[in-house]
């Protein structure tokens, strides 16, 4: 029986997926073989040594310790585009609501008082302050092509709008899912000369912290709309706020309320509504277990943040696996050791990503329990497991 705790409250239509006879999930677990979030931080946390896999119903991982799950072999998986659709929505949403002054225009009316016919005339004699732009034929700039950003650029397209959009990691396969009417901009610092409204859709690290900044606020054109549904972090909040009262930013648009924001009259801010709707919570759930499943039953390694993936189709019932620093000679003292305990290697995967790989092996006979000690004893394996023994 594998042990799977829920940090925050996951779709029931995800967790129905573990099969009750082998999986006990549950919130106050002790020694969990799995741990399962949304929101909630891992970070100052302890983590159990008996830990395998973690997996996040969502894409963002910043409330997670990656180096120090990394060191002991344990895989992050998370849901890259399952709440796509879901933040899509809101992010277009948030154009709308900067663009046509929508909740300005809602605080007015719901003050008003008086009769009918007094509020009609209220209404006729202050909605001119309220005009605002359409966003057919205004310039849209989206930062990040991922998912999400894909989806954002092809509403804008086909929402009449001329859309631009920059990310150096897009894919072929990425690029291929975008509207043929998306340009492609020269660098970050020319999307911002050119855009009118700019949405970012990137994740957080060190490289995008603070990637909006004082100096690119102002490179940005006068009277520009910033959407930011992707991390609060992104953004530098002091320097937006300065250029909004400036007069320099017309609108900030953010997922992410704060103190220098959720009052200010040019900031529209939501309670971190991105992935909220029970489809994405759904979709997002589903997806981390079947993933989490994959690897500890078959050792598919499939959309992991810190490891390669590695899709191996079993050739024999007995399988194991090892996650390892990617330096010389790992394979060949993995081999070593089977060869030394007379054991046939049937079939073998190694991928790398960065100073980390995982190994999958096949043989034609099961793997004793001191040989896969022998194993996670050498240096620099991090993780070593027999598959279904």
């Amino acid at each position: 029986m594998l042990n799977v705790l829920t940090l925050n409250p996951i779709s029931r239509r995800g967790l129905s997926r573990f099969p009750a006879d082998r999986y006990r999930v549950a919130a106050d677990v002790e020694r969990p073989d799995v741990i399962l979030v949304r929101s909630a931080s891992l970070h100052g946390r302890a983590i159990p040594d008996s830990l395998l896999a973690v997996g996040r119903a969502g894409a963002g991982v910043n409330n997670i310790p990656i180096p120090e799950l990394s060191r002991r072999g344990v895989p992050v998986f998370n849901t890259p585009g399952a709440n796509a659709n879901a933040v899509k929505e809101l992010a277009i949403a948030g154009l709308l609501l900067a663009c046509r002054r929508l909740c300005r225009g809602w605080d007015f009316a719901r003050g008003l008082d008086g009769t009918d016919a007094e509020i009609h005339a209220a209404v006729e004699g202050g909605k001119k302050q309220f005009a605002g732009t359409e966003l057919a034929g205004r310039t849209l700039g989206v930062i990040g092509l991922g998912a999400i950003g894909r989806n954002v650029a092809n509403i804008g397209v086909a929402l009449g709008m001329e859309v631009i959009g920059v990310d150096p990691g897009l894919t072929v396969e990425g690029a291929w899912q975008l509207s043929s009417a998306v340009g492609r901009a020269r660098s970050l610092d020319d999307l911002l000369g050119r855009a009118e409204l700019v949405t970012l859709h990137v994740p957080l690290a060190a490289e995008t912290t603070h990637l909006i900044d004082a100096a690119r606020i102002a490179s940005m054109r006068p009277g520009a709309v910033l959407v930011n549904f992707a991390r609060a972090e992104i953004v530098d909040e002091r320097a937006v706020v300065a250029a909004l009262d400036a007069r320099h930013l017309d609108t900030y648009v953010s997922d992410f309320p704060s103190a220098l924001t959720c009052r200010h009259p040019q900031c529209v801010t939501l309670p971190h509504l991105g992935a909220s709707t029970q489809e994405a919570e759904e979709n997002c759930a589903i997806m981390v277990v079947d993933q989490v499943r994959d690897f500890l039953e078959r050792g598919v390694m499939r959309n992991a943040v810190n490891f390669p993936d590695v899709s191996a189709p079993p050739t024999t019932p007995h399988r194991f696996i090892c996650a390892n620093a990617n330096v010389p000679n790992m394979l060949g003292q993995i081999s070593d050791a089977f060869g030394h305990a007379g054991l046939n290697i049937h079939a073998m995967v190694n991928q790398a990503r960065g100073d980390l790989a995982y190994t999958v092996v096949d043989l034609d006979a099961p793997v004793p329990a001191d040989l896969v000690e022998q194993i996670a004893a050498i240096d620099g394996v991090l993780m070593a497991r027999r598959i279904g023994e």
